[in-house]
């Protein structure tokens, strides 16, 4: 199981993630909404501004402060890591 770092040292599990993005747009807010109504949403802002929203397979929706593209790199080199030490064995 691989965990990526999502701000403050909080973590997700990588295979359980579906989706980063952005909070910026109307339907990113209305999914927020309705994860908030529905108890499924977990703030790991820390009372910072949201910059990123993950989005899990159990329907989960997580707030970071963390740029998307800061999330997906580290989400990038995770996997990079792995392959290293697959080809390695």
């Amino acid at each position: 199981m691989r965990l990526i770092n999502i701000g403050f040292g909080n973590m997700v599990s990588a295979s359980r993630l579906v989706a980063i993005v952005s909070p910026e747009s109307a339907p990113i807010r209305r999914i927020i909404a309705k994860a908030k109504e529905s108890n499924m949403l977990i703030d790991a802002t820390y009372g910072r501004r949201s910059r990123s929203v993950l989005v899990t397979d159990s329907d989960h929706v997580i707030l970071s402060p963390i740029q998307p593209e800061t999330i997906a790199n580290r989400l990038n080199s995770e996997y990079e890591d792995d392959e290293e030490e697959d080809e390695d064995e």
